[in-house]
């Protein structure tokens, strides 16, 4: 038996943390640390680690723990209280993106022939990967800058958890279309027919927890346990019955639990779990993807290309749509501007596209760049846009 893989998971592990370290120094993301872990230790640099069954599987678990936060982490009160404002901001700021990433992947010709999905789906699907945002810099930029109760910083928050529903429900058309035979009747029946389910094993999940919670509510722990085989359990049904991606089931799973009255203690627990093994792992392996050598001119002009569409969308999807809804030009550019980064997000929606056939392995360089750019970026340009503004009208 081959014991590598124990070494490497040391290796990652430290790596990881080390330079996320530093990327937090530097007021960045520790993402973008274990993405740049990734990159040195894997083929791109100095090629200590190279991809393995067992580090694939660590990650896609990592995957599901990360889309079932991000289910914990979302605030349905929110959602009700941004209303409509929101969900045209998060409705256009999706489908300007969507469509940015589908013109410049046709227009670069970066469709794989060796991948079993059509070129179409493959442009689209790269249009999904910028339909992602990661708020998560805003929101502490925000906070530094004390303008998260502003009206801008309001709308901002409101918009990214809506953009996060529609991304998940675009995501979920696409791998489902995957597969060329697919009927795209039977694809809307069987994406309908998952939410169903959804609602009935969530209701009989909640009804469950209320029970065991009276007769035992001391046993805290246990509510971990239980919530993750539910997680894991929804995320089965998606994938082996309806069609729909594992991640999909995973974050309506956390979706379901954010109602409960454990929800924060659950969430401290899986914070730990994923930042002492899954998170890490998952983004080192994307760093570890990806493959400098195979960067061609098309695949480098594309990668600029990318950049330049992924922070422009952003702004004029997300913009235009909070001018629709009355905002002033100052406040849509701030919008704008906070829904620029992308994430971990944009890197959960990619490894699911690759899995799947969506996107070829040296599509991951532009992607990853993208992320990293994004994520710097979006500090820095919301230092600008809300300068001065002390008299920011609050919400």
């Amino acid at each position: 038996m081959n014991y590598d893989y124990l070494l490497y998971l040391a290796i990652i592990l430290l790596s990881t943390k080390v330079l996320g370290l530093v990327t937090s120094r530097a007021h960045m993301p520790q993402v973008v640390g274990a993405l740049l872990a990734g990159l040195i230790l894997g083929p791109a640099c100095l090629n200590l680690i190279h991809g393995s069954t067992f580090l694939s599987q660590v990650s896609e678990i990592g995957v599901i723990v990360l889309m079932f936060m991000a289910g914990l982490e979302t605030d349905t009160q929110e959602l009700k209280k941004s209303g409509l404002a929101s969900f045209i901001i998060a409705l256009i700021g999706v489908i300007v993106p969507l469509l940015g990433g589908l013109g410049i992947a046709y227009a670069c010709n970066v469709a794989s022939k060796d991948l079993p999905t059509s070129a179409l789906l493959q442009y689209i699907f790269i249009g999904i990967i910028l339909t992602a945002t990661s708020v998560s810099i805003t929101v502490e930029t925000l906070k530094e800058l004390g303008k998260v109760s502003t009206k801008a910083g309001t709308a901002i928050l409101g918009a990214a958890l809506i953009d996060d529903i529609l991304g998940i429900i675009a995501l979920t058309l696409v791998t489902s279309l995957a597969d060329p035979s697919t009927n795209i009747g039977l694809v809307l029946l069987k994406i309908v027919g998952f939410f169903l389910f959804a609602i009935i094993f969530g209701l009989a999940y909640g009804f469950f927890f209320k029970k065991w919670n009276s007769i035992h509510p001391g046993l805290k722990r246990r509510y971990v346990v239980i919530s993750f085989a539910f997680c894991l359990i929804m995320a089965f049904c998606a994938e082996a019955f309806f069609g729909v991606a594992d991640i999909t089931g995973a974050y309506v799973a956390g979706l379901v639990i954010s109602y409960s009255s454990k929800r924060e203690f659950i969430y401290r627990e899986f914070d730990t779990v994923s930042y002492m093994l899954v998170a890490p792992v998952f983004f080192a392996s994307i760093g570890l993807k990806v493959e400098l050598s195979s960067m061609g001119s098309n695949i480098l002009i594309f990668t600029v290309l990318l950049v330049i569409v992924a922070i422009l969308t952003k702004i004029v999807g997300c913009g235009l749509g909070a001018r629709t809804m009355g905002y002033t030009g100052q406040e849509a550019l701030q919008i704008g501007v906070g829904m620029i980064s992308r994430g971990e997000v944009a890197l959960i929606v990619a490894n699911k596209g690759e899995s799947l056939g969506l996107i070829s392995d040296e599509l991951y360089a532009p992607i990853v760049v993208t992320v990293v750019i994004t994520t710097i970026i979006t500090p820095i340009l919301l230092k600008v846009v809300f300068k001065d503004k002390k008299k920011a009208v609050t919400a």
